[in-house]
């Protein structure tokens, strides 16, 4: 782990041309039986999973640990059953009557000032009897993480420091592309972990992995190859991001 951050993996299924999800960024649910178990074997060796509000948009839940196996070994290890589950968004512009919600997961989020007000008062307007839900039924946020740069965008440096500085040391990220474009452009990816599932979705608008306004070749960061499984039709890479030794 570098000093003052968790150790960062993302963790993508994609198609053979690079494709995280079809033009319509519909639910990408092209992974096979094997790739579900080994993204969720990846959720349950990390402290916290993070990913975009686009990608909760799509599916309306997240991967919750549920192989009694993985379960048993995070309590062996003094963590409870599942991992924190942290959305980001700027605008927190999130449903709050989605399935997410309602998962026995703990919730966090991480916004601007602009974010919370906005969600504190989507929150008022939902009926009393969904608003005063159970703690495991209720749209609420455990908690609301705000780290904001000068230009009213999210800090993510600095509320990786603070998962650092609250014993969060392993940290999943779940995409979309734009989440991780802007990891890769401060330096704060570790390891990525791409399944590369046998379909061709094309598409100029469908996303990739890595969005943003991308990198020139010879700033692009650099990746050694650590491992690559194969299993039936699917390809399993395991990369590491290459650092100057300085």
């Amino acid at each position: 782990m570098l000093q003052h951050r968790p150790h960062t993996t993302v963790v993508l299924a994609m198609s053979v041309d690079g494709k995280i999800a079809d033009f319509r960024r519909s639910p990408a649910r092209f992974g096979s039986r094997v790739d579900k178990a080994h993204l969720e074997k990846q959720i349950a060796a990390s402290d916290a999973v993070l990913f975009g509000a686009g990608t909760l948009r799509a599916y309306g839940t997240t991967l919750t640990v549920s192989d009694p196996t993985l379960v048993e070994l995070r309590a062996q290890q003094g963590k409870p059953p599942q991992p924190v589950h942290i959305v980001t968004t700027h605008s927190a512009n999130l449903n709050p009557e989605i399935n997410f919600f309602k998962q026995p997961v703990r919730r966090w989020l991480l916004t601007t000032k602009a974010g919370t007000l906005s969600w504190k008062r989507r929150l008022q307007t939902l009926p009393s009897t969904i608003r005063t839900g159970t703690q495991e039924c209720s749209p609420e946020f455990e908690q609301i993480l705000v780290f904001e740069t000068p230009t009213r965008e999210i800090d993510i440096s600095a509320a990786l420091k603070h998962l650092a500085n609250i014993d969060i040391t392993r940290l999943v990220v779940l995409g979309g592309g734009e989440l991780v474009a802007s990891l890769l452009g401060l330096d704060l990816i570790d390891e990525l972990w791409l399944t590369v599932c046998p379909l061709i979705l094309g598409g100029n608008t469908a996303p990739t992995p890595v969005g943003g306004k991308g990198f020139l070749s010879d700033l692009a960061p650099k990746l050694q190859l650590l491992e690559v499984h194969t299993v039936e039709q699917e390809v399993f890479l395991h990369y590491r991001l290459q650092r100057s030794a300085n």
